[in-house]
């Protein structure tokens, strides 16, 4: 049976991935309203520090972590902005279903991660889980491995090992820490960072549209709630569960394209959607036996 904190945990695990799929899809519309990017990745941090610390401050919770939880909470924000910037750059030079499908390695080098460090024991059905999921994103997203940018291959590489580390270092880092604190700190740590990168490139675009305002700012709104859900979704259920059920992201975009937006499947990506959804439930059927 699941008890209540694993349930609570996997509920914030899912919503999550839901709302990182909502809040790139609006990110992409506001593209269209002018701006860029490196825009959203920019303000996309700003709005869950402010949800974090008025939380905290309402729940009487201090602002501030230990040194050491502190320095790698802001060493994490380094992180999380070089593996947002290789996805953008990956999703610049790959076609999108490539960029897409080499980030979601991020699960799997978890779970390896995990094991290697011995902070996790990687389990026959979790392995299979994983593995069979990531062949049915594959699927489903209908990839095609010609003339591919190696470059582009490899930032699609970094950015997955990127998150992966993230979250494997918050799995260890949140077991004695507040999980909304750190997440401030890395919030706050990767807006500052953002900020530099867009001094430097000198790329950072408002959008010039109403739809545009709209848009990135809904985009931020459920990234917020997304960013905050994951990270304690790790602190209670672990990291190694949080990003294998983050594998319903995928599978929602393709299904949200054919159901809303008129788009064909083939009958490959129909069976890559059962395929995916086939491994969440024996996964999550396994866990609660």
């Amino acid at each position: 049976m699941f008890s209540n904190k694993r349930a609570i945990g996997l509920f914030l695990a899912l919503t999550s991935a839901v709302g990182f799929l909502v809040s790139n899809t609006l990110a992409g519309v506001s593209y269209l309203g002018g701006t860029n990017p490196l825009t959203v990745a920019t303000t996309r941090f700003i709005l869950p520090a402010i949800a974090l610390i008025v939380l905290l401050r309402l729940s009487g919770t201090s602002l501030f972590l230990p040194k050491r939880a502190g320095m790698v909470s802001i060493a994490l924000g380094f992180m999380t902005v070089i593996y947002t910037m290789a996805l953008l750059t990956a999703i610049e030079i790959l076609p999108l279903a490539i960029a897409i499908l080499i980030f979601y390695l991020f699960p799997i080098f978890t779970g390896l991660m995990l094991a290697m460090l011995g902070w996790r024991k990687l389990t026959m059905t979790m392995a299979l889980s994983t593995l069979i999921a990531f062949v049915g994103i594959g699927l489903a997203l209908g990839v095609d491995f010609e003339n591919l940018d190696s470059w582009g291959m490899v930032y699609g590489l970094i950015s997955g090992l990127g998150l992966a580390t993230v979250s494997v270092i918050s799995n260890r880092l949140m077991v004695n820490q507040d999980a909304r604190t750190a997440t401030l700190y890395i919030c706050i740590s990767t807006t500052l960072m953002m900020i530099i990168v867009s001094v430097v490139t000198g790329d950072f675009k408002l959008p010039d549209t109403n739809g545009g305002w709209i848009s990135i700012v809904t985009s931020n709104a459920f990234y917020a709630y997304s960013m905050i859900a994951y990270y304690i979704a790790i602190s209670m259920i672990g990291a190694g569960d949080t990003t294998f059920y983050s594998n319903i992201e995928p599978i929602m975009a393709v299904g949200t394209g054919f159901l809303f937006l008129g788009q064909s499947l083939a009958p490959l990506q129909f069976v890559g959607i059962v395929v995916v959804v086939f491994a969440l439930l024996y996964a999550g059927r396994k866990k609660a036996d």
